[in-house]
């Protein structure tokens, strides 16, 4: 164990095979209440990472997202959730793993040891300094992370972070260095647990609220939801008939015209 790695520091709990499936359901959910209150402890620092996207989305910027395992898997799910729920294009938030896109099922050796890597990947979708780069690494110490960080800090990209260990490589790279400590994890260094629950957390949270700010939700609804399946039509016939106030045939009719709950509010005509 390096000294200072949270990450990797010993579980407070021993002999997990002794346990009983209730004691080990306990014990975890547990170690899982602190996650919310080490991410409270982070707000402060994604509170202007979060604006700083904003004022760069309206002049035409992005969001990336680039990890290894499950730091990758989490940003790719958080980018590529984006669309569906927001109805943005899937170039506003892109989610990069090392590896390749083959990484999100089987684990690729080694790919995540190529510090030029990441900035090879980036390059191909032109990042450039409108743009805003998130490097994923619960360790801090991952390559891929730290070589994707170092050169779109050389070439004006805007560099933030999500880690789960203090005064890491990683945060050290990142302008903006949001550092989650959670504690050790349940089964020592099992970043997938903890770690990766705060991970998540936190980009929910990023990508909720500059959606949100962004104004691709009205009143607390998903009003440019995609309409992809039979219960997205339901849930924006319901959403259309409580804001006109109108019964849910006319309602569906309306949405399935307009092809999206904004749409259909806004051209009703009464």
């Amino acid at each position: 164990m390096r000294e200072g790695s949270t990450t990797e520091q010993s579980s407070y709990y021993d002999d997990l095979e002794k346990m009983s499936v209730r004691d080990l359901l306990v014990n975890m959910n547990n170690e899982d209440k602190k996650v919310a209150l080490a991410v409270q402890d982070a707000i402060p620092y994604i509170e202007p990472l979060v604006e700083e996207i904003v004022k760069r989305f309206k002049k035409g910027g992005r969001l990336f997202y680039i990890g290894a395992g499950t730091s990758g898997r989490l940003g790719v799910l958080d980018a590529s959730e984006c669309p569906p729920t927001y109805g943005v294009p899937d170039t506003w938030v892109i989610g990069l793993i090392a590896g390749g896109d083959g990484a999100l099922r089987k684990a690729v050796e080694n790919a995540e040891d190529d510090l030029k890597q990441a900035w090879y990947d980036l390059k191909e979708f032109d990042i450039n300094e409108k743009d805003v780069l998130v490097g994923i690494a619960a360790s801090g110490r991952t390559p891929y992370v730290i070589g994707g960080l170092r050169d779109a800090n050389k070439n004006n990209v805007l560099t933030a972070c999500v880690t789960c260990n203090k005064g890491s490589e990683v945060a050290k790279e990142a302008v903006f260095p949001i550092e989650v400590v959670v504690g050790s994890e349940f089964v020592t260094g099992s970043t997938r647990m903890k770690s990766g629950t705060a991970q998540k957390l936190i980009l929910n949270m990023i990508s909720t609220s500059v959606m949100i700010k962004l104004g691709r939700v009205r009143g607390n609804k998903m009003v440019d939801m995609q309409l992809s399946n039979e219960k997205l039509v339901i849930r924006g016939t319901r959403m259309v008939a409580a804001e006109l106030g109108i019964d849910e045939d006319l309602a569906q009719k309306l949405l399935l015209k307009h092809k999206s709950v904004r749409a259909a509010i806004d051209n009703y005509k009464k």
